[in-house]
C-alpha cells in the first residue's frame, strides 16, 4: 500500500503546479494530522483522515474548467468519483477508498458529520479557509461554538486566531 508521503507526492503531481491548491492541501493535511494524533485516532482512521485531507479538493481543477468556480457543492459532486479513480492504484482497500470518497464528497456539508474523521476534516479545512480568506473573529467564534467538537481543533483554532 502507498504511504501518506507517496499519496501526497501523487496529489502534488496531480495539482499540476497550482501553488495555491498544493499549499492548501498541505496545510489542511497538517492540521488534520495534528488534530487526529492529538485526539488519539486509531491507525486506520488516522490514515483515512490524512488521505482525505490530502485529496479533499481534488475536484477544484475540474470545477474551475467545467463551472468556472470551485463552489463547494460542485466539489462534492465531482470529487467522490475523481478520488476513487485517483486512489485505485494505491493498494488501499475498497472500504478505505469508499470512506475517503464519502469524506471528499461531503467535506462542505458539516451538518452530515458521521464520524471523527469527518469532524476533523471539517475542522482542519475550516482553519485553513479562515486563514486564507481572513474570516473575522465572530465568524470563527461562531464556527467553534456550533461546529467544532474536538478539544484539539478548538485549542488550535484559539491559538491560531487568538479567539
Amino acid at each position: 500500500m502507498m504511504t501518506i508521503a507517496q499519496i501526497m507526492e501523487k496529489m502534488i503531481a496531480f495539482s499540476e503546479g497550482n501553488i495555491h491548491d498544493i499549499t492548501h492541501l498541505s496545510c489542511v493535511w497538517t492540521y488534520a494530522k495534528t488534530i487526529g494524533e492529538l485526539e488519539g485516532l486509531d491507525a486506520d482512521t488516522q490514515f483515512i483522515l490524512e488521505v482525505a485531507a490530502i485529496t479533499h479538493d481534488i475536484a477544484c481543477p475540474l470545477c474551475r474548467k467545467k463551472y468556472g468556480n470551485t463552489n463547494g457543492k460542485y466539489q462534492e459532486q465531482e470529487g467522490a468519483p475523481l478520488v476513487r479513480e485517483f486512489l485505485a492504484d494505491t493498494g488501499m482497500t475498497a472500504a478505505q477508498i469508499d470512506r475517503v470518497a464519502y469524506l471528499v464528497g461531503h467535506h462542505h456539508s458539516p451538518a452530515q458529520i458521521d464520524g471523527i474523521d469527518y469532524q476533523i476534516l471539517i475542522e482542519a479545512d475550516y482553519i485553513v479557509n479562515a486563514s486564507e480568506s481572513g474570516y473575522d473573529q465572530q465568524a470563527i467564534r461562531t464556527f467553534m461554538e456550533h461546529t467544532m467538537k474536538t478539544a484539539a481543533g478548538i485549542r488550535l483554532t484559539k491559538a491560531v486566531f487568538g479567539v
